[in-house]
């Protein structure tokens, strides 16, 4: 029985390394964002500058540590045998959950999960205690849990929130009305003010929470205490004169400095912090179980006052549990998965928005504008003029959404003001004990700068302020998740350690191996080659060029789609019939995105070939008719099976088969003709308009005289019908297609 325990501390080890993956996979947007965001560094310089970072604050790690082994309960009413069922639960949890958040993209804090997942399982035990003592009730809790920790985390999220977006949009917004977009020119002549302002402010921060607590604190502790605006102002000067000494000599801007820096600063703060959060509870498990073994007395007697000890930190754990953080920041795919999320939210340019609009977001936007345009309307025409110069945009090509994702999400004033910010929250509420979170001061800074530099326009701010709730909404569910989770988890374990231990630690490799692959095989799908291409020509022949092979997939898409639905007709299968109809709304929406198009390239067309939007737009519009007659027929198909009606007579899928061979046979025709470029050839698919025309309407009249005559089911009626008279609107839409291209292509 006592090896169960030295079992579970080699378990808590490996989930250790599991945990530093996931946690930094999560967290790497922190520090990365900014700098990747701007492009103004090389992502191999940022890469480089954030790993020291990462390296130099876990090895000078801040000795938060007592957080896992005394900032959520008391460890004096707790025995070694359930501490370890405590610790396991939490590492089981802390991993899935954050591998979940990572899996889906969105970004979560670390120290939210294990201080909710410590919350939870500690609860569970402390109620399972409770129980099997004469005496007690559930009113002892509190001797327990200290209940003051979880409420400090709670307004920690409200106050990261507000003040974070708040101050960030202020200081971005004075910053743009200084700088404006065309900051260069004011760059040189006020960079080094603004450069060792932001300097002077991410270098304090580096002290203050980036490295207080480490060795090399404490060596400084006695001339940083009572003297920190002293230290703020020497500081200023310095980076002022540096600033203006760099710019002058490398003619470069100072920007480039700030965010390198601000990068390393928040790097390792997040390191130095945040290590608690990976590897606080193995190493609190170690220190446990090395005073039980040397006790002699039973784990279920054993209690843990030596965890209220201040234990020092392991240096050779450290540094390993540092090289790891590195590591992971180099390789995960994941971390780059929600990196991603709070790009799309700040960038600068129209983008593929990855949130939907919801009622609250578009309540948000509403109320937003109507107290925007209420204040506005308040200052004299004059300023409001004088204003919205500062915030008008270099003219340049326009990008398309396509074009935006390989752009800088924003320049390097903005990125510039993000880690300062950040920085300087951080700090001051270090200082004052204030309970911030480095996740949600660093996310919510980047979107108080995005509001502020109006990258939230009209076209994007419902989809944006959407983005932002599904986070901070992610945010509340971490901790009640971990809350639930470790709690269900620890309950399993009390059951029988022997026997659940290991059932849990095979369900947490599988479901990670699954997610592993599931994004895996998310992130490296290659590009169908029949997905619909957006036109990027600006001449007529280009455009036409272009088109031809989106002609050619939306045909083939087409018939297979058309046979496939009446194939699940005549089988009455329901799973064919869902899949066709999965098929016709991703075609929908891919003409969705080609209309969303049409904008971008109206404006970047060359001025002699505008009538080549004109032409752009007619195809679009029969695309668009030819994909709404398929979703027709299809969603009638599916909706007659699913509701189990009665299967259409054999005449009837006969006929079908009859049209549908005769429609192969021409969509096969078209699919050849657009695929070799022989252009000529669509007056002789123009010519078989009327035969396949004539045999539809044949069939509709056949279908009148059975219905008089021998049709007993009104939904076999309704449904043939519906089929054979969008069947005929399908038909022309490729027709009228075929001469809108024969026709613009002669011209040519």
């Amino acid at each position: 029985m006592d090896n169960i325990y030295l079992l579970m501390l080699v378990a808590l080890t490996i989930l250790a390394i599991a945990d530093i993956v996931v946690g930094v996979s999560n967290d790497a947007i922190n520090f990365l964002n900014s700098a990747i965001g701007s492009k103004a560094i090389s992502l191999r310089t940022i890469m480089i500058v954030a790993s020291l970072g990462i390296f130099i604050g876990a090895v000078y790690s801040s000795g938060m540590m007592e957080v896992a082994r005394k900032g959520i309960f008391v460890p004096a009413m707790f025995t070694f045998d359930e501490i370890m069922m405590i610790f396991m639960a939490v590492m089981i949890t802390d991993i899935l959950l954050l591998d979940f958040f990572n899996t889906l993209g969105l970004p979560t804090s670390t120290t939210v999960s294990i201080v909710f997942n410590l919350l939870g399982a500690a609860i569970v035990v402390s109620l399972i205690k409770i129980s099997g003592t004469d005496g007690a009730t559930i009113a002892d809790l509190g001797n327990y849990i200290n209940k003051e920790k979880a409420l400090t985390i709670i307004s920690g999220i409200l106050l990261s929130v507000v003040i974070a977006f708040s101050v960030g949009a202020v200081v971005q917004w004075i910053s743009r009305r200084i700088f404006s977009f065309h900051f260069e020119k004011k760059i040189k002549n006020f960079g080094a003010i603004f450069g060792g302002l932001a300097l002077a402010a991410i270098m304090y921060f580096i002290f203050m929470k980036g490295l207080k607590g480490s060795p090399f604190y404490k060596d400084l502790k006695g001339y940083l205490d009572g003297n920190e605006y002293l230290v703020m102002g020497v500081s200023f000067v310095f980076f002022t004169l540096f600033s203006y000494a760099f710019q002058k000599i490398t003619k470069k801007s100072i920007l480039l400095v700030v965010i390198a820096v601000g990068t390393f600063g928040l790097a390792l703060a997040f390191s130095g912090n945040d290590l608690v959060n990976f590897i606080g509870v193995p190493m609190a498990a170690f220190h446990s179980y090395e005073a039980w073994s040397v006790s002699g007395i039973p784990a279920t007697e054993f209690t843990m006052e030596v965890l209220d000890k201040k234990m020092p930190a392991e240096p050779f754990l450290l540094f390993i549990a540092g090289g790891i953080m590195v590591a992971t920041l180099w390789f995960s795919k994941k971390a780059k998965t929600v990196a991603e999320t709070e790009l799309s939210l700040s960038r600068q340019n129209d983008t593929h928005e990855k949130f939907q609009p919801n009622m609250l977001s578009r309540g948000i936007v509403k109320g937003s504008s109507w107290l925007s345009n209420s204040i506005s309307g308040l200052l004299p025409k004059a300023t409001q003029e004088k204003i919205n110069a500062s915030f008008t945009k270099p003219d340049t090509k326009l990008l398309t959404k396509d074009q935006s994702i390989d752009a800088p999400a924003f320049d390097m004033i903005r990125a510039s003001v993000n880690l300062m910010v950040a920085g300087v929250l951080i700090s001051i509420a270090t200082s004052m004990k204030l309970p911030l979170s480095t996740t949600y001061v660093t996310f919510m800074v980047a979107m108080g700068t995005s509001l502020a530099d109006r990258a939230w326009g009209r076209e994007s701010a419902v989809y944006r302020v959407a983005g932002v709730l599904n986070v901070i909404g992610g945010w509340f569910f971490t901790a009640f998740g971990a809350l639930v989770a470790a709690g269900t988890v620890v309950y399993l374990i009390s059951w029988n350690k022997t026997v659940m231990i290991p059932i849990l630690l095979l369900i947490t490799v599988l479901l990670l191996v699954r997610n592993y692959l599931s994004h895996k095989k998310k992130s490296t799908t290659t590009v169908d080659p029949k997905t619909l291409k957006k036109s990027e020509s600006s001449t007529v022949q280009g455009i036409i060029t272009e088109s031809a092979d989106n002609i050619s997939s939306v045909v083939s898409r087409t018939n297979k789609i058309y046979t496939d639905v009446l194939k699940g007709l005549a089988k009455e299968d329901v799973k064919a019939l869902k899949k066709s109809k999965k098929g016709v709304d991703k075609l929908d929406q891919e003409v969705e995105d080609l209309r969303d198009n049409i904008f971008y390239l109206i404006k970047n067309l060359d001025e002699t070939s505008v009538r080549g939007s004109s032409f752009y737009i007619t195809i679009l519009a029969y695309l668009t008719d030819m994909t709404q007659s398929l979703d027709f027929i299809s969603k009638k198909s599916f909706k007659h099976i699913n509701n189990n009606h009665k299967k259409l007579k054999f005449n009837q899928i006969k006929d079908l088969q009859e049209i549908d061979d005769s429609l192969e046979g021409l969509l096969l025709e078209i699919e050849e003709v657009f695929n070799s470029r022989k252009f000529e050839r669509i007056s002789y698919v123009l010519s078989r308009k009327e035969e396949l025309i004539t045999l539809i309407s044949e069939k509709i009249t056949t279908q009148i005289d059975r219905t008089r005559t021998e049709e007993e089911s009104p939904k076999n009626t309704s449904l043939y019908f519906n089929i054979l008279l969008e069947t005929k609107d399908l038909v022309t839409s490729i027709m009228n297609l075929m001469d809108e291209y024969y026709t613009s292509y002669k011209k040519e």
